[in-house]
């Protein structure tokens, strides 16, 4: 049995299914991100979940029990607002112990609580401060461990990172997910940046228009998009037209491809989208093979640790992304090679469209 079921789950607003038919299920100890664009029902679904929000129909089980109508307060989840909600007069541990005063626990437990709760995040000589003297990293981090103190049966979060600079939340990030393990709580996070719910989740739920379109742990997400709209939602832009041919083969603007699983191949002159992971990408400055293709580098944008190719193969685009080493960068103008490992190619028939 599931820890958490959702089944269903149907939300209008304004006349639009905002939430339409969500299912989802979450096992104890489970990490789940919810992911998706503005507008897509993540944090109205987590909002629902923590008793927040009505619902028109469906059904929310934690642990077995129908918790639809159960108030908020004696649900045992506990939501961690993106602003944090952090009470402006009260110190770090006032703020901490907030929970467990509701809980109406002994003095003792209590401070014992909260110093177990702010070594865990890194504050246990933070006590004494008040939270308006804190830096944005640190008031996140007093936000978690008042969030935790109580021992949630469930914990959300919704955007936990959004208001830090990105630099800050590429160092928290890591943070988080260490302390969501070390503690072993069920959770459930709401992001429309992939790389914080890649590095975060067990599981990604990706959102679009109020369904959960694909799910899967961020591997396989990222390596086996389900439909154009997700490829192009993860940042996987080559993505060509392709029609398949008697022999199997596929025929693109960038020239004719074999898909790796044979048995996997469509029919003859069925159209869709062949998309290239990025990773399968190699570029060339010399042939190595008859597979290499001529290409042209018309732009190349240094981005620190990466570069960003963009590269004319036959009259059409090509995307990389690649490390920044020793190696000179490419120069725009510049004739190149291209050898396309067959292992990252993806097909997409055309039913599946270009926006689902």
């Amino acid at each position: 049995m599931a820890f958490l079921s959702l089944e269903k789950i149907y939300k209008t607003y304004e006349g639009r299914a905002l939430l339409d038919g969500v299912s989802l299920t979450v096992q104890a100890g489970e990490v789940v991100t919810l992911l998706g664009p503005s507008g897509s029902g993540k944090t109205t679904l987590l909002r629902i979940i923590a008793g927040l929000e009505p619902y028109e129909s469906g059904c929310i089980r934690l642990e077995g029990q129908d918790i639809g109508h159960v108030p908020t307060h004696r649900r045992g989840i506990v939501l961690m607002f993106q602003d944090y909600a952090l009470f402006p007069h009260r110190t770090v541990a006032e703020n901490v112990a907030f929970g467990l005063r509701m809980q109406k626990l002994p003095r003792h437990r209590i401070q014992a609580r909260v110093h177990e709760m702010l070594k865990l995040v890194g504050l246990e000589a933070f006590g004494d401060r008040s939270v308006v003297d804190l830096s944005g990293g640190e008031q996140q981090r007093v936000a978690l461990a008042r969030s935790l103190a109580p021992a949630p049966r469930l914990l959300l979060l919704d955007e936990p990172m959004g208001s830090l600079d990105r630099s800050l939340r590429e160092h928290l990030v890591e943070e988080l997910r260490g302390i969501l393990r070390r503690v072993g709580v069920t959770a459930i996070t709401v992001t429309h940046d992939q790389s914080e719910a890649f590095v975060l989740a067990d599981r990604v739920a990706l959102l679009h228009e109020g369904q959960i379109v694909q799910q899967g742990n961020p591997q396989d997400l990222y390596q086996h998009p389900g439909t154009p709209w997700v490829a192009r939602f993860l940042g996987l832009t080559n993505l060509f037209p392709a029609q398949a041919t008697a022999d199997g083969s596929l025929d693109t603007p960038l020239g004719r491809f074999r898909l790796l699983d044979a048995g996997g191949a469509p029919s003859a002159g069925t159209r869709g989208q062949l998309l290239i992971l990025p990773w399968g990408i190699q570029i060339l400055t010399s042939r190595v093979d008859d597979h290499a293709l001529p290409a042209q580098v018309t732009q190349c944008l240094f981005q620190g640790e990466t570069e960003r190719v963009v590269l004319l193969l036959n009259g059409v685009h090509l995307r990389i992304t690649r490390q920044v080493g020793h190696q000179a960068p490419y120069q725009e103008g510049q004739r190149v090679w291209i050898h396309i490992d067959p292992s990252a190619l993806r097909w997409f028939p055309a039913s599946q469209g270009g926006d689902h």
